[in-house]
C-alpha cells in the first residue's frame, strides 16, 4: 500500500474514532441530561436558536436564527413550472436563463433536496435539472447563506434545501392535477398518502413535457497579433428542445414504538432531453471580408436517469430535543448522449463532414451522517455527528469523424477521452448553543478530511491528487430586543470545492470556433462570512434587513482565451481573491384585508481580483428586486402578480446584463375538493441574457432569447377523508399537509 493511500486510511479512521468518542462522551452524560431544566419566569420563555422565528401570517415567511424560509405552495406559477420557476419568487435567489442559480449574485451555492445534496444539482446538466423537474410538491424553500457547522460548508454562497410535501393526515388522501400549456407543454401528477397511526405510506407520481426555442447570437472582437487588426467572430444559432420528464417517489415512515421511527425513501427521475438546430459561423480575414463560412445542423438524443435510496432511523430521548438521527442514501446517476453534427464548409469550399458522438457518464455517491442532540442545563444544546461522503464518477466520450460520404466513420482521438474522479469526505462536527437572557449564542466546529482521484485514462494521460484537511468554524448570535425586534450575527467558513466537469483537463469541441477544458490543478475556493441582521414584527407585518460581507480566496471563474485562428478556449481558473458587500430588505404582510405582499431587494458591490489574467481588478454595483401581490378577490377567486429585475453582474473579463420577468397567476375555487388555475408566464418577454466580454485584448457580446413566454390552464382535485391530524409524536418530517 502507498504512503499516500495509508495516510488516507489512518486519516479515515481517526476521524470516525474521534466522533464515535464525542457521541460517547455526550451520551455518558445523559443522566444530566435527563434534569428538567429551569422554569423561564412567568411570561418569558427561555431563549433558543430554533426558538427565534418570525413568521409572516401571510407568505409563509419565517426567519430562524441561522436561515429564512419561504411556502411557495401558494405560488401559482409553481403548480405549472419547474423548480427553478419557483425559485425565481423566493428573496437572495437568482436564476438565469440557463437555469444556473446564484444566492445575492454568486453561483456557488449548493442544492438540497429535504436536507440532502442531490447529484442532480451538480455538473453538467444541473441548470436542466432545476428548469425540468416539476414544482408543484415543493412546500416551501429554505435559503441558508451563513450555514452552521453542523451543516456541509459545501457552497460558498450558501444552501438552498427545498423541503417537499409531507402529510400525517389519519386516514387516506391524495390529489390529482394537471396543467396544459401553449407551444405543447403540459404535466400531470397525481399524489396518494395512507396513515393508520403507526405506518404511513405516501408517494406521487408527475409527468411533464416542456418545449423551448434558443435564439442565439455572438459576436467577438479580438486583437490579431500577426497584423494588428481587430477582427471579429460571429455565430448565430436556432434552437429547438423538447424535453419529458417522469418523476416517482415513495416514502414508507413506520413507527417501531412510542419514541422510534424508521423512514424508508424511493425517488426516481427520468430525463428525456431531445435538441435540434442549426448554426452558422463566421470568421473574418485579415485582408477583409469572410476567410472561413461554416453551417452545422445539430441533433442530440439524451437520457437522464437518477435514482436516490435513502433510509433514516429517529430514536428520541427522555427531555426536549434529546434524539439521535442515522441517515444512509446511496443516490445512482446516469446519462446517454448520442449526438451528431454535419458540417458544411461555405468559405472556403469544401466537402462536408460528418461528426458523431458518443457520451455516458455515471455517478455513485454513497453518504453516511449520524447526528445526535441533546438538552444541556440552564437551557443549553449540544449536537454532534459524524458524516461520510463517497463519490465515484466515470464520463467517457467516444467521438467520430470524417467525410459525410464515408459510411463507418473512423474514432477520432480529439473527440474521445474517459475521465475518472473519484472523492471521499469524512467530517465530524460539534455545535453548541446556550441562551443567556435575551441572548442566543450557538457556536460549531467542523473538521473534513477529502482526498480526491482524478485519472484522465484516454485523451492525456493525467493522474492527479488533491488531499486536504479544513477546519469551519460557525458563530451566530441572536439578541431579542423585544416587542418582536431581533438583531442577529453570524460568521461562517465556506468552500467550493471543484466539479468533475471542472477538472477534467480533456479539451472537448463544442464547435469550430469554440473549446472547452477544465483544469485539474484547481483548488477549492473558501469564503468567509459575514452577516448582520436586524427583524422586525408588528400587527402581520414583517420586516428584515441584512447586511453582509463575503471574503473569497481561490475563486474559481470561467476564463476565456484567444488561441488563434479565430479560436477560443473557455476553461476555469482560481483568481486571487474576490469580495462582495451589500445590503438586502425583506418585506411582507397584509395591506388590506383582501391583499398581501412580499417584497425583497438586494443592493450590493462585487470587486474580483483578476491580476492572474493581466486584467488587474474589476469592480460593479448591482440592484435587484423582486416583488408578489397576492388578492383574495372573493372566498373563491384568487389572483396573484409576481416579478423580478436582476441587475447586471461582474464577471472576471466583463459582466451579465440584468434580466427580468413578470408573471399572473389566477385562480378559482369550484369547492372544496376542485380548482382551476390560469398562469402566464414571462408577459412582457423580458427574460433575455446577454454576456459581455471587455478585455483589452478581446471584447465580445452574446445574447441568447429563450421562449420562456407561455400560458398554462390546469386543475387541481383532491380527495380522501380528511381526518384530524395524527396525534402521535412529531419527528418534524414536513410541514402543511400534501393534499
Amino acid at each position: 500500500m502507498s504512503n499516500t493511500h495509508a495516510r488516507r486510511r489512518a486519516t479515515s479512521i481517526l476521524l470516525a474514532g474521534a466522533s464515535s468518542l464525542l457521541m460517547a462522551s455526550a451520551a455518558a452524560g445523559q443522566g444530566a441530561a435527563q434534569k428538567p431544566p429551569p422554569k423561564a419566569p412567568p411570561g418569558k420563555p427561555p431563549a433558543t436558536v430554533e426558538g427565534v422565528v418570525v413568521q409572516g401570517q401571510s407568505s409563509g415567511m419565517r426567519v430562524d436564527i441561522d436561515r429564512k424560509s419561504y411556502g411557495v405552495a401558494s405560488d401559482l406559477q409553481a403548480t405549472s413550472g419547474s423548480i427553478g420557476d419557483a425559485l425565481r419568487n423566493v428573496p437572495s435567489v437568482q436564476v438565469d436563463v440557463q437555469g444556473n442559480v446564484s444566492l445575492r449574485g454568486d453561483s456557488n451555492v449548493t442544492i438540497m433536496i429535504d436536507g440532502k445534496p442531490s447529484t442532480m444539482f451538480q455538473g453538467e446538466g444541473r441548470g436542466q435539472a432545476l428548469q425540468s423537474l416539476p414544482a408543484d410538491q415543493i412546500e416551501r424553500v429554505e435559503v441558508i447563506t451563513n450555514p452552521s457547522a453542523a451543516m456541509n460548508p459545501e457552497g460558498a454562497a450558501g444552501v438552498i434545501n427545498l423541503v417537499t410535501k409531507k402529510t400525517r393526515r389519519l386516514g387516506s388522501s391524495g390529489s390529482v392535477r394537471a396543467n396544459l400549456g401553449t407551444d405543447s407543454r403540459w404535466n400531470v401528477g397525481v399524489s396518494g398518502s395512507r396513515n393508520d397511526g403507526k405506518l404511513t405510506v405516501a408517494g406521487d407520481l408527475s409527468y411533464r413535457r416542456d418545449t423551448q426555442e434558443i435564439d442565439i447570437e455572438d459576436r467577438r472582437s479580438r486583437l490579431d497579433g500577426a497584423t494588428g487588426q481587430v477582427l471579429e467572430n460571429r455565430q448565430y444559432a436556432d434552437i429547438r428542445n423538447k424535453v419529458d420528464i417522469a418523476l416517482g417517489r415513495i416514502g414508507v415512515d413506520y413507527d417501531l414504538d412510542a419514541k422510534s421511527r424508521l423512514n424508508l425513501s424511493v425517488m426516481v427521475h427520468a430525463i428525456r432531453p431531445q435538441s435540434d438546430g442549426m448554426e452558422q459561423l463566421q470568421y473574418d480575414g485579415a485582408g477583409g471580408g469572410a476567410a472561413r463560412v461554416i453551417e452545422r445542423f445539430n441533433t442530440a438524443d439524451q437520457r437522464r436517469d437518477n435514482v436516490d435510496l435513502g433510509a433514516t432511523w429517529r430514536r428520541k430521548f427522555d427531555g426536549e430535543e434529546h434524539e439521535v438521527v442515522v441517515n444512509g442514501s446511496y443516490e445512482i446517476g446516469e446519462i446517454r448522449r448520442d449526438r451528431g453534427s454535419l458540417t458544411s464548409f461555405r468559405v472556403p469550399a469544401a466537402a462536408d463532414t460528418l461528426e458523431l458522438g458518443d457520451y455516458e457518464s455515471s455517478t455513485r455517491q454513497t453518504e453516511v451522517k449520524v447526528d445526535y442532540t441533546r438538552p444541556m442545563p440552564d437551557n443549553g444544546k449540544l449536537k454532534a455527528g459524524y458524516a461520510f461522503q463517497y463519490d465515484d464518477n466515470a464520463f467517457e466520450n467516444i467521438g467520430r469523424r470524417g467525410l459525410a460520404s464515408i459510411a463507418d466513420l473512423p474514432v477520432d482521438p480529439g473527440l474521445t477521452y474517459r475521465f475518472l474522479f473519484e472523492q471521499t469526505i469524512n467530517a465530524a462536527y460539534l455545535t453548541y448553543q446556550h441562551p443567556v437572557g435575551d441572548l442566543t449564542v450557538l457556536g460549531g466546529l467542523r473538521l473534513e478530511d477529502t482526498k480526491l482521484d482524478l485519472n484522465l485514462t484516454t485523451g492525456g494521460p493525467v493522474q492527479a491528487e488533491n488531499d486536504y484537511t479544513r477546519l469551519y468554524p460557525s458563530l451566530h448570535l441572536s439578541y431579542a430586543l423585544g416587542e418582536g425586534r431581533q438583531v442577529s450575527a453570524s460568521y461562517s467558513l465556506r468552500i467550493q470545492r471543484p466539479t468533475a466537469d471542472d477538472l477534467n483537463p480533456f479539451l472537448i469541441e463544442i464547435d469550430p470556433f469554440n473549446f472547452r477544458r477544465g483544469n485539474p490543478l484547481l483548488k477549492p475556493q473558501e469564503t468567509d462570512s459575514f452577516e448582520l441582521g436586524y427583524q422586525h414584527r408588528k400587527a402581520g407585518q414583517t420586516y428584515v434587513a441584512t447586511l453582509y460581507y463575503r471574503q473569497n480566496s481561490k475563486g474559481i471563474s470561467d476564463v476565456v482565451r484567444d488561441v488563434g485562428n479565430g479560436v477560443f478556449v473557455t476553461t476555469r481558473e482560481n483568481l486571487d481573491e474576490s469580495r462582495a458587500a451589500g445590503l438586502e430588505l425583506v418585506a411582507n404582510g397584509r395591506l388590506t384585508p383582501k391583499i398581501t405582499y412580499n417584497l425583497s431587494a438586494n443592493a450590493y458591490w462585487n470587486e474580483i481580483d483578476a491580476s492572474r489574467l493581466g486584467e488587474g481588478k474589476r469592480d460593479g454595483y448591482t440592484l435587484s428586486g423582486r416583488g408578489n401581490i397576492n388578492w383574495q378577490v372573493t372566498p373563491k377567486d384568487f389572483v396573484q402578480f409576481n416579478g423580478f429585475i436582476n441587475g447586471r453582474r461582474l464577471t472576471a473579463q466583463g459582466h451579465m446584463d440584468g434580466i427580468s420577468m413578470l408573471n399572473i397567476g389566477y385562480r378559482r375555487k369550484l369547492n372544496d375538493q376542485l380548482s382551476w388555475t390560469l398562469t402566464a408566464q414571462d408577459v412582457l418577454g423580458t427574460f433575455k441574457e446577454t454576456q459581455v466580454i471587455d478585455t483589452p485584448v478581446l471584447q465580445g457580446r452574446t445574447k441568447r432569447d429563450f421562449s420562456l413566454r407561455g400560458v398554462f390552464v390546469g386543475f387541481n382535485y383532491t380527495f380522501g377523508r380528511q381526518r384530524q391530524r395524527d396525534p402521535g409524536f412529531d419527528f418534524g418530517a414536513g410541514g402543511p399537509p400534501a393534499t
